[in-house]
C-alpha cells in the first residue's frame, strides 16, 4: 500500500535516483492494471442548491487513471487494502462490480476520501423543524449519485447510490416515506437471465406516479452509474451474496442501515406496509450520464 501511495501522491523534490527508479517500476507495474479512460472520468457536476452549505464540500483531487485486475485478483481489498471501503464509495461502486476494463478514480491522497461523503454536514432547510415527526430528513443529490440522512439538519449518515438513467429518470421534489416493505421484490423486472423477480429489500416508497408506479429506495447493485428503473438504490451485499454469491463476506449495507434508522419499529411479519409519518425525501438537480466507465 506504501509504494502505491507513494506513486499517487508523488515524492519530494530532490528524491535520490533508487526512491526515482522505484516510482518507475511502480509505474511499469500499473500501467499492466491500468485502463485510462479520460472520457468518463467527468466530474459529478452539481448545479443549483436548493439548501444552503454551512461548509461548502472541497472535492478530492483525482488521477485519471482507472484500475483493470485480473480475473483472480478482481476484489478491491487486493487492490487498496484497508481503504477499499473508501474507494468503492468513492466511485460509487459494489465489489461485483470491479471487473476487468471498469475504470476507479483513484484519489492524489487515500486521506482526501477516508470515510468520504459530498453531502453537507448541516442540512440549513432542516435545521428549522423542530417537530420529531419531521426531525428526520433524506437528501438525495442525482448529480453526485449519493444520499444523506440527517437528523434536526445533522447529517448522521451518507452513502452512494444507482438512481435512474436517462430513459427512466428519477423523480425530482419533495416527497416523504409513505410505505415500507423488508423483503420487496419487484412486480415487473427479474434477476437477469433468470424468472426471479429482482430483489428491492429494506424498501422505503417515496412516490406513486398517476399510473400507480412506485418508487422505492432499497438495496440493489451499484455499478459505479445511474442504473435504475427510476428508484434510488443503495448498497445491499446481503442480497448479492444470497443471489450472486458474491462477495462471499457483505459488509456494505447501506439500505438496511437506512432501513433501521427510518423505520425504527417495522412490523414483523412480511409484506408492504402504510406509514403516515415517514422522514420527507428531497430529491435534486440533475443526473449523470448513465453508462459503464471503461474502455
Amino acid at each position: 500500500m506504501r509504494s502505491l501511495r507513494t506513486f499517487i501522491d508523488g515524492s519530494a523534490d530532490g528524491e535520490n535516483d533508487q526512491v526515482e527508479n522505484s516510482r518507475f517500476a511502480i509505474l511499469a507495474v500499473l500501467r499492466s492494471l491500468v485502463v485510462l479512460g479520460d472520457q468518463q472520468f467527468r466530474k459529478w457536476r452539481c448545479k443549483d442548491r436548493i439548501f444552503a452549505l454551512q461548509n461548502p464540500i472541497q472535492k478530492p483531487k483525482i488521477h485519471r487513471v482507472g484500475v483493470q485486475t485480473h480475473l483472480e485478483e478482481r476484489n478491491l481489498e487486493n487492490l487498496f487494502g484497508d481503504r477499499w471501503q473508501d474507494v468503492a464509495r468513492f466511485n460509487r461502486i459494489d465489489r461485483r462490480h470491479v471487473h476487468p476494463g471498469i475504470s476507479l478514480k483513484i484519489p492524489k491522497s487515500f486521506d482526501d476520501i477516508r470515510d468520504y461523503t459530498p453531502m453537507p454536514r448541516h442540512y440549513q432547510a432542516a435545521e428549522s423543524d423542530v417537530s420529531e415527526s419531521d426531525a428526520k430528513r433524506i437528501l438525495v443529490d442525482l448529480s453526485e449519485q449519493f444520499l444523506g440522512a440527517y437528523e434536526y439538519g445533522q447529517l448522521m449518515f451518507s452513502g452512494p447510490v444507482a438512481a435512474g438513467t436517462k430513459k427512466n429518470t428519477t423523480p425530482v421534489g419533495e416527497f416523504r416515506i409513505t410505505g415500507y416493505s423488508k423483503m420487496h421484490k419487484s412486480s415487473l423486472y427479474q434477476i437477469e437471465h433468470t424468472t426471479e423477480p429482482y430483489p428491492m429489500s429494506y424498501g422505503l416508497r417515496f412516490y406513486i406516479n398517476r399510473e400507480g408506479g412506485s418508487y422505492w429506495i432499497h438495496g440493489r447493485d451499484l455499478p459505479g452509474y445511474p442504473a435504475s428503473h427510476g428508484c434510488i438504490g443503495l448498497y445491499d451485499e446481503e442480497m448479492q451474496h444470497d443471489y450472486y454469491k458474491y462477495p462471499e463476506k457483505p459488509m456494505l449495507e447501506d439500505a438496511r442501515k437506512l432501513f433501521a434508522w427510518a423505520i425504527p419499529s417495522p412490523a414483523d411479519r412480511g409484506g408492504e406496509y402504510d406509514v403516515r409519518t415517514g422522514p420527507k425525501v428531497l430529491i435534486i438537480d440533475h443526473e449523470p450520464r448513465s453508462g459503464p466507465r471503461s474502455r
